[in-house]
Order: C-alpha cells, then structure tokens, then sequence
C-alpha cells in the first residue's frame, strides 16, 4: 500500500517532468532565423575595404618618403618630430577616407575599419621608414669602435680586465711599455670616417694619437696588424671591413690615463658623429723588494 504523502510527491513529480518536456518541444518548434545573405551589399564591402587597404597603404608611404627627403635634411641629429609626427598623423586618417573615397564606400567604415587603418598606416610607415633611412639608401648610423681599446700583452703586465669603458692594468713592475689598439668600424665605410683621439693624464694632453681619416693612418693601421698577442684576443677588431689602428704609447707609470676619441663622417641626410672616453687605469700590485 502507498501512503497518501508518498501519492502526492509522486504526482507533483510527474507534473514537473511533463511541464520540462513541453518546454523542450516548443523549443524545437521555435526555428531562429538565420539572416539573408545579400551578394551585392558584399561585394561594395569588399571594394570598400579594398578602397581603404590602399590608401592608407599609398599615405603611409608618402609619410615616410617625406619625412626622409624633406624632414630629415633639415634637421642635423634625430629629434622626436621623426615619430611623433607619424603619430600625430593618425589623427588625418579618418578625414582622408571621407574627402578621398566616395561617400556610397566610406559609409560602410566602422570602429573596427578605423582600427585597423591606424594599425596598417603606422605599420607601412614604419617599414618604409627602415629601407629608406639605411643602406644603401641613407646612412644614419655614427661610427664607432668595434670593441673598445685593447692592450698588448708585454712583460711587467701580470692582469688585465675590460669593464665599462675602463682598461685595468695590474703590473709586477714599476712601469711598463704600453702598445694601445683599437678598430674603427661603420656600417658604410669605415676608411672614411675622420678620427680624432689623444691621452690625457691629470687633465694634461700627453700625445695626439689621430687627426685625419681612418684610412689615412697607415703606420698605425701596420702596427694593428702586426701584433698578434693582444690581451683580449681579436675583439677588437673581429670583421674584415674594421680599420685597425695601434699606438706605442712608451713607458706609463702607475696611474690613470684617459683616451678621448671623436669619428665623423659624412652620412645621409646629416653628419654623424661619435664622442667616446675611455680610461687606462695602471696600478702596482706586486709589491717589489
């Protein structure tokens, strides 16, 4: 036998499940509508976006163009006008769509258009940015060392370290004789390039080193090549297009000595020029009896 509460539950039961299953077949019944698909309105989208692909394609070039042959001649050093101009100029991007391309296309543009025009123009200035402000087309980037200074190694020297600019010398000696080389190095031509580097010691010029072209300084040029036990190996002066130049700087006590080094040259569109210091720090360690 069922009891009565037992009846009930059951019945509440059978209801919820016959109200579930109704639901799910009116659902069914209920087709949702799968919007027409219209071939013409397609299509002038698709000329519209193509419309805009190019001319953003064509005024992010030009941006760049003009920017290499009418900015950049008249300035003498990069500035921040070269990309906040670009920048500043995806503001016109908008305008120019609605001035240049028909109304019936610039219509159609949305937010997401807009988006991606931003994106295509920064993207083709900056491409054409690169192959025209380097070689062979422009030449922008100073000269400079391939790897520092570097210091022969000769008797009396017992340690030697490169760190930051600064040549350490520890000696087991009073002094020692200082043969110094260095490798000019440019991304055009480095014969070229115009160096101009002397020592200091306390403020006080010892020697000129350089004065003239890289080129030019052919018994310094002999002297780099002649050597073949420099202390930090060819680092130097590893490629084959670096201008090795030495000195024989004599005898150097104990001390701090600074090489002050200035390259220029004629690049494209302006002159470029390096400004470099270094310092030789020679320093007794071995005490001598």
């Amino acid at each position: 036998m069922v009891d009565v509460d037992t009846a009930l539950r059951a019945n509440a039961y059978n209801d919820r499940k016959r109200r579930s299953s109704g639901d799910k077949k009116e659902g069914k019944t209920t087709p949702k509508k799968i919007e027409d698909f219209d071939p013409a309105a397609h299509a002038v989208k698709e000329v519209a976006d193509a419309y805009s692909m190019w001319l953003v394609i064509i005024y992010g070039t030009v941006v760049a163009l003009a920017i290499r042959y009418l900015l950049m001649p008249e300035m003498k050093e990069p500035g921040a006008i070269l990309y906040l101009l670009p920048l500043l100029l995806c503001a016109t991007i908008i305008p120019i769509h609605k001035i240049i391309i028909p109304s019936k296309y610039s219509e159609l543009y949305t937010n997401g258009n807009w988006f991606r025009a931003v994106f295509l123009f920064i993207f083709t200035w900056l491409a054409f940015s690169f192959i025209v402000s380097n070689p062979p087309l422009a030449d922008i980037a100073p000269p400079t060392l391939a790897g520092g200074i570097d210091i022969e190694q000769t008797e009396g020297i017992e340690e030697t370290s490169w760190k930051n600019g600064v040549y350490t010398i520890n000696l087991n000696q009073d002094t020692v004789d200082v043969v110094m080389g260095m490798a000019v190095r440019d991304n055009v031509d480095a014969e070229t390039v115009n160096i101009n580097a002397a020592i200091y010691y306390r403020g006080e010029m010892l020697e000129e080193l350089a004065n003239g072209t890289a080129i030019s300084h052919t018994e310094e040029m002999g002297m780099f090549d002649s050597i073949n036990n420099w202390t930090r190996g060819d680092r130097v002066g590893p490629h084959e297009s670096d201008i090795g130049l030495a000195w024989d700087l004599g005898t150097l006590d104990p001390g701090e000595y600074t090489i002050e080094i200035t390259m220029t040259e004629e690049g494209s569109p302006w002159i470029n020029t390096t400004e470099l210091v270094y310092t030789i720090s020679i320093a007794q360690t071995t005490v001598l009896d």
